[in-house]
């Protein structure tokens, strides 16, 4: 399998490479390289810029507001993405509810949500994972009980993420309890507005207000905001987290970490040397690196083998997932050993006073590094946590 990039596909990547270096917002650049959480206005900001050029939804056909590019530039432009420190357009639009929504939606949904979703005027929240049923998707009692023209939904999401921001959810409810529980599941897009909608707020071990409990309370939702045919929602999100899971690879990102790492090592002495040059620190980081690799290689087998018209291997998709949230947790774990005690987080005022009184105060790098660690440790638990990943493979692979 030949995995290399053809002239066509170079010339792809240097004009990517020069729309970033043009129209990337130098603030949300840095913010970025600082590791500093972007802001709702920065990603409104930037999706709106990819939208004007016709690349916030790189893998959606052109007659929906795609580019209508294949597999391997959508991963050029990927890597050349995390390359330009810029950040994702909101995946839950993209990636998520837009995909669906092609592929199953009617005319009517399309031509309603497809534009706003590109342009984010419209910010979707996903609803799935409940209470006893995360990894086990299936295992949902969120109940949508049929009346007349509408569904009137009971129950209770966990870790919705950007449901304080979110105008819309995309969520899975149960419509069918005789059903075999994959049986009785349908997919509906719920207005955050609806009188009976509850979002409150769960504060992450990094301090930050990333997710959400989201509670129910007779809510009523049109039978017109079901996405494809009732009672066949498992089939719609099986579909949706296989593209999923292909995208938290993310090896561009791992690459920009390692190049941080390094850069930040080298302005840290440990005795007489920088801590990029200390024997134990470079041999753990060149793991790190040998590892990257093999995951851009396997990434690239399967962008290699989609754009010549294969199937998404289910295995391959859950590897990648599992292997590159990994890696970005080692990455982030030896960031936190390059800061050392200057990463220690949400310091008081009195304590900071303190430390700089006996000048042990670090540098402004240091400060974003534990919590996006700590934040970091969700990793291998979106998209399906790794430890149910592991029963994929065993199954697709051994048949277990």
């Amino acid at each position: 399998m030949d995995i290399r990039y053809t002239p066509e596909e170079i010339a792809f990547r240097d004009e990517v490479r020069a729309f970033f270096k043009e129209n990337l917002p130098e603030e949300i650049k840095r913010n970025q390289m600082k590791g500093h959480r972007v802001s709702k206005e920065d990603i409104v900001t930037w999706q709106r810029i990819l939208n004007a050029k016709g690349w916030a939804a790189p893998l959606w056909p052109r007659e929906y507001g795609g580019p209508g590019w294949d597999a391997v530039q959508y991963y050029i432009f990927k890597e050349e993405s995390y390359r330009a420190w810029a950040p994702d357009a909101l995946s839950f639009n993209i990636g998520s509810v837009g995909p669906v929504l092609i592929a199953f939606g009617t005319d009517e949904q399309k031509k309603y949500f497809l534009p706003r979703l590109l342009n984010l005027d419209f910010w979707f929240c996903q609803g799935f994972s409940e209470p006893g049923a995360g990894s086990d998707l299936a295992g949902l009692r969120t109940h949508a009980v049929r009346d007349g023209d509408h569904y009137v939904i009971n129950g209770q999401k966990m870790w919705t993420s950007g449901a304080h921001w979110a105008d819309w959810m995309f969520c899975l409810v149960r419509t069918d309890n005789t059903a075999r529980k994959q049986k009785g599941i349908s997919y509906l897009l719920i207005d955050m507005k609806t009188p009976g909608i509850t979002v409150r707020p769960i504060i992450t071990l990094d301090g930050n207000h990333h997710t959400n409990e989201t509670f129910f309370d007779n809510v009523r939702v049109p039978v017109a905001n079901r996405i494809g045919e009732e009672n066949r929602g498992w089939e719609y999100a099986k579909f949706l987290l296989g593209n999923e899971r292909v995208g938290h690879a993310r090896p561009g990102v791992s690459k920009a970490l390692i190049a941080q790492a390094k850069a930040l090592a080298a302005q840290v002495m440990v005795g007489d040397e920088p801590l990029s040059e200390n024997r134990r620190f470079r041999e753990k980081l060149a793991l790190i690196e040998v590892e990257t690799k093999a995951l851009e290689m396997t990434n690239m087998m399967v962008v290699a083998q989609i754009k010549k018209g294969g199937n998404r291997p289910d295995p391959r998709t859950s590897v990648l997932k599992m292997k590159g949230s990994e890696l970005q947790q080692s990455i982030h774990e030896v960031l936190l050993e390059v800061a050392g005690l200057q990463a220690l987080p949400r310091l008081s005022k009195a304590q900071i006073m303190e430390l700089a009184t006996a000048g042990m105060v670090g540098p402004d790098w240091a400060a974003p590094l534990a919590p996006n660690y700590f934040i970091g440790r969700a990793k291998s638990i979106v998209a399906g946590s790794n430890e149910i990943q592991h029963n994929v493979v065993a199954k697709a692979v051994l048949g277990l």
